[in-house]
């Protein structure tokens, strides 16, 4: 008999989930649900195993903390904010407004290894910008309670650089963002992070160690200025940097791009050759021996090429000249390589030519009227990280740093120009806008509503001003989103005992929960959202209202169904007419059940129990 399953009120345990991947592996590693590391260190201690304290590799103080957050899970949950969202029954973009670190956590079960490429622009940690507090004993209503958020948002605090653990603190905060973010990358993913001269060399070191330095695709230089600093005290700082780590490169399909007005210069037809603009290459090698690859050529028009090193072989040779693909000039000889042949250009590591951040500002103002957001990035800088890491087609996108919305924009934006279905996840804190500055006079509290109000007005505008080539369209353009915000579970948590605990605020804590498993004041709807989610259904999945005798809420994923009930009695019957098949869940309160009904349904469906 199936043992029938409580619904988990957690996201996902990552800790017992890599023992178990290493115990599938090794088992003679894993004893009584632990790890014998006196079994692996035995085994490896020929192949560089190495043990003791003299290591290469990055430590901090608070090493310890970031793996304590990776391990705990959140017991948050995601709700539904309809009134926010843009095409709410339609769209497949998702905005969620939370901490990054639980909402990461929330998305581990459905989203692993499903998103092809990320974007974050985090804090550059100057002394000057905020730093997550993250604190691990806490529970998420705890932490929303004291970080301010039932007032409307959290007020972050800068982190000085005269702080003693001002690179640790930077160091924690990020690191379990970073290896949460690696689970949910596809195998052929890739991960963009903007980043400065204060930290970029600690995130080396940390993206080395969870992505692997095998994995490093490249460090970018972006020109981000428009104009220089005279201001400055040596040096006028006019770049940023942007890592580019994939999952695995031996995987990688990185893409190339456009070719620049110079070169598309080069490309010319003076013989009217009815294949269209071509560029000559030379065909002989500059410098070295030719080896085998030295002799002399006659092509079929009569030219003579004296011997020399070439860059093809004979046949080859031969081949282009049938295909009326030589040039001669002189004593030289130049294949054509069409315009229409080029598949791009291969990126450089120095961007100077993709937008700066005084014009992303200007973008926003033309959006707001009003500069409601400081050093945007501009949407055409993200636009060539997709060009080169997405094909267009139902991939997902996430940015977990959202700040303004940029992604989103950059995303909506270059689908309506090449056609492209790709698909946005946004994540980003309440965090509280300063009293006094222009965004707070124009009516915003947080950063989480200026971004979203600002990819509401770029849908817009983007369906104004693109209207010819989204006509063109084989799928209808999504400029819409479904919003999200990171709350504390439905689920009554069982409060940690200490020492001030008195036995009736035990018998109290007792007799809630067996009163219900969820709070009270709990809506229907809110439940079925955090249900879905742990469950492990997607956050676009429909939900709709079935016409049954139990009411029941029904989502689907693929070729599985879950159906949710919250009917004070359940029997079998009921439950068979549902029509329920092998992968499809079934979840209803657990008192909802008499044992003959629950042994039945637990016998015959997948059962699941609030």
């Amino acid at each position: 008999m199936k043992k029938e399953l409580e619904i988990s009120t957690t996201s996902e345990n990552l800790q017992n989930q890599y023992l178990q991947k290493l115990q599938a592996i090794f088992p003679q590693f894993v004893k009584e649900g632990a790890i014998n590391f006196d079994a692996l260190q035995n085994f490896f201690e020929k192949e560089g195993f190495v043990a003791g304290t003299e290591k290469y590799g990055l430590n901090w103080a608070g090493r310890t903390n970031a793996f304590q957050a990776i391990r705990m899970p959140s017991t948050g949950t995601l709700i539904p904010q309809k009134d926010e969202s843009v095409h709410w029954d339609k769209t497949e973009n998702i905005f969620i407004e939370g901490d990054n670190l639980e909402v990461l956590k929330l998305l581990q079960k459905h989203y692993r290894e499903k998103v092809k490429m990320i974007y974050i622009d985090p804090p550059y940690n100057t002394g000057k910008d905020f730093i997550y507090k993250d604190n691990f004993t806490q529970s998420v209503a705890d932490y929303y309670e004291e970080s301010g958020q039932t007032e409307g948002g959290i007020k972050m605090t800068t982190n000085a650089k005269s702080n003693g653990r001002y690179h640790s603190d930077w160091l924690t905060m990020m690191y379990p963002r970073l290896f949460l973010a690696k689970n949910l990358l596809r195998d052929d993913g890739v991960i963009f992070i903007s980043i400065d001269d204060n930290e970029v060399a600690n995130l080396r070191l940390v993206m080395d160690e969870i992505f692997g330095e095998e994995n490093f695709v490249g460090q970018i230089t972006w020109h981000r200025k428009r104009g220089k600093d005279n201001s400055a005290k040596f040096l006028s700082r006019v770049h940023e940097f942007v890592l580019v780590y994939s999952r695995m490169i031996e995987v990688l399909n990185f893409g190339k791009i456009d070719l620049s007005e110079q070169t598309l210069s080069q490309y010319t037809n003076p013989d009217n050759d009815p294949r269209g603009n071509y560029r000559k290459l030379a065909l002989w090698r500059r410098g070295g021996q030719g080896g085998s690859r030295e002799y002399s050529f006659k092509t079929k028009s009569g030219s003579l090429i004296s011997p020399r090193a070439w860059l093809v072989n004979e046949d080859t040779m031969n081949r282009l000249d049938e295909e009326d693909r030589l040039v001669v000039i002189g004593d030289n000889l130049y294949r054509k390589l069409f315009l229409d042949e080029h598949e791009g250009s291969i990126p450089e590591t120095i961007w100077n030519d993709v937008s700066n951040t005084a014009n992303a500002t200007d973008m926003i103002k033309s959006l707001f009227d009003v500069s409601v957001f400081d050093t945007p990035k501009p949407i055409e800088l993200i636009q060539r990280m997709l060009k080169l890491s997405t094909s267009g087609k139902d991939e997902f996108v996430l940015d977990f740093f959202a700040g303004s919305g940029t992604t989103a924009h950059a995303v909506m934006d270059l689908n309506a120009e090449d056609g492209g279905n790709r698909k946005w996840i946004s994540v980003q804190l309440p965090e509280v806008i300063e009293e006094g500055s222009e965004a707070y006079k124009a009516g915003y509290k947080t950063i989480a509503e200026i971004s979203r109000e600002r990819i509401r007005r770029a849908g817009k505008k983007i369906l104004e001003g693109k209207a010819d080539k989204i006509a063109e369209r084989e799928q209808n353009l999504d400029t819409g989103f479904k919003a999200y915000s990171l709350q504390p579970s439905n689920y009554r948590i069982w409060k940690k005992i200490t020492d001030e605990n008195t036995v009736e605020d035990l018998l109290e804590q007792s007799k809630l929960f067996v009163e219900s498993p969820l709070l009270d004041g709990y809506t229907e709807e809110n439940v079925v959202y955090e249900i879905l989610l742990k469950e492990g259904f997607d956050l676009k999945s429909k939900i709709t209202r079935g016409d049954d005798e139990l009411k029941t809420y029904i989502a689907q994923r693929d070729n599985k169904k879950l159906f949710i009930t919250f009917a004070k009695t359940v029997t079998l019957e009921q439950v068979e007419s549902l029509g329920l098949n092998e992968h499809d869940i079934f979840a209803c309160f657990d008192k909802s059940l008499d044992d003959t009904n629950k042994n039945n349904i637990n016998r015959n469906f997948n059962l699941r129990v609030i």
